[in-house]
C-alpha cells in the first residue's frame, strides 16, 4: 500500500550589514515559491520528519511594514484579516529570495512547516524581509461532513477529467471515482481523531496507518490512498491546495483508485480548527 500523505510571536535573525535597496515584488514571489516548494517535500526539521504540506496562499493583507513590530493581532485587526494564528519571522541581511530561503531553512524550519498556517505574506525592503504566517478564522459555512464529503467528490472528480502534472509525474485524464460509505466512515473517523487530539499526521494516536482504518472500518481493498488536509474552510480550498501538492496530486489523479470516502470535522480547541481526510481504495 502507498500512503501519501494559538502562536503570537516575532523571530529575529540577523545575518549582516542592512544595505539600502529598493523591495523587489518579484523577489518576494520567489520566496513565497521557494517556500512552498519547501513544504511540498518531506523535510527534517528539529529531529522530525514533515509531512508533505500544501501550498500557502499569498495574502496581501499579511504584508506588513517592516518597521512596525508591534502587536501582530492589532495589525492584521487594522487590515480586517480575522486571524486565529499568526507569526512573524524578520530577517535582516539576505541579499535575494535564494539567502533569504536559506535562512529560513536553517532557522525557521518549525515555523514554515507547521501545518496550522494557510495564508503567507512577504515584505522587503532592501535586505530587510518580514514574513507573516497566519490562519484566519473559519467563515465558510458549510454543511455535515456527508455533504461536504459529497463535493469534495465532485470537485475532485473534475479535476481528473483533465491530464495534469503532478510534480515531475504526468498523468492523463482518468475516470470518475465512486463514493464508498466505508471509505468515509474511517476517513470521519481520522478527521475527528486529529481534530480531537490535535494532530495532523496519517499515523494515528494508536499507530495506525490509512490500511489499518480502511480495514478496520470494514474495507477489503487492494490499494489505499490518503489525502489530508488542516485550516481550509471549503471544499474548493483543499482541493486546490492538493492539485498544488505533487504527492497529494498524484493520489488524486492516479487511475488505479476507484472509490472515495470523505470527511471534515472542526474542533475549535485544536491548532487548525478544521481538518479534512479523503481516502481512496480500489476494491
Amino acid at each position: 500500500m502507498r500512503f501519501i500523505s494559538s502562536l503570537f510571536g516575532l523571530a529575529t535573525l540577523t545575518l549582516g550589514p542592512l544595505l539600502a535597496a529598493n523591495a523587489a515584488a518579484d523577489d518576494q514571489a520567489q520566496l513565497i515559491g521557494s517556500i512552498n516548494h519547501y513544504r511540498s517535500q518531506a523535510q527534517r526539521c528539529a529531529s522530525q520528519v514533515s509531512l508533505e504540506l500544501p501550498p500557502l496562499v499569498a495574502d496581501p493583507r499579511l504584508v506588513l511594514p517592516i518597521n512596525s513590530p508591534g502587536d501582530l493581532q492589532q495589525a492584521l485587526t487594522a487590515k480586517a484579516y480575522p486571524m486565529v494564528t499568526v507569526q512573524a519571522i524578520s530577517l535582516s541581511g539576505p541579499r535575494d529570495a535564494a539567502a533569504a530561503m536559506k535562512a529560513v531553512q536553517e532557522s525557521f524550519c518549525q515555523v514554515v512547516l507547521n501545518p496550522q498556517f494557510v495564508d503567507i505574506g512577504v515584505n522587503r525592503e532592501g535586505r530587510e524581509w518580514r514574513i507573516v504566517l497566519a490562519r484566519p478564522l473559519l467563515s465558510a459555512r458549510l454543511g455535515d461532513w456527508q455533504a461536504e464529503g459529497q463535493k469534495l467528490l465532485e470537485q475532485i472528480n473534475s479535476a481528473r477529467t483533465q491530464a495534469r502534472q503532478c510534480g515531475g509525474q504526468a498523468f492523463s485524464a482518468t475516470t470518475p471515482l465512486a463514493w464508498n460509505a466505508v471509505l468515509a466512515s474511517a476517513a470521519e473517523g481520522h478527521s475527528r481523531n486529529m481534530a480531537n487530539n490535535n494532530f495532523f499526521d496519517h499515523k494515528d494516536r494508536d499507530g495506525r496507518m490509512p490500511g489499518d482504518r480502511a480495514e478496520l472500518a470494514g474495507y477489503n481493498g487492494q490499494l489505499i490512498g490518503e489525502n489530508i488536509a488542516a485550516g481550509q474552510d471549503t471544499v474548493r480550498k483543499v482541493v486546490d491546495g492538493w492539485l498544488a501538492s505533487p504527492g497529494h496530486c498524484a493520489n488524486l489523479m492516479n487511475p488505479q483508485f476507484r472509490e472515495l470516502g470523505a470527511a471534515y470535522v472542526v474542533d475549535p480547541k485544536s491548532d487548525s480548527g478544521i481538518y479534512w481526510t479523503a481516502m481512496f481504495g480500489t476494491p
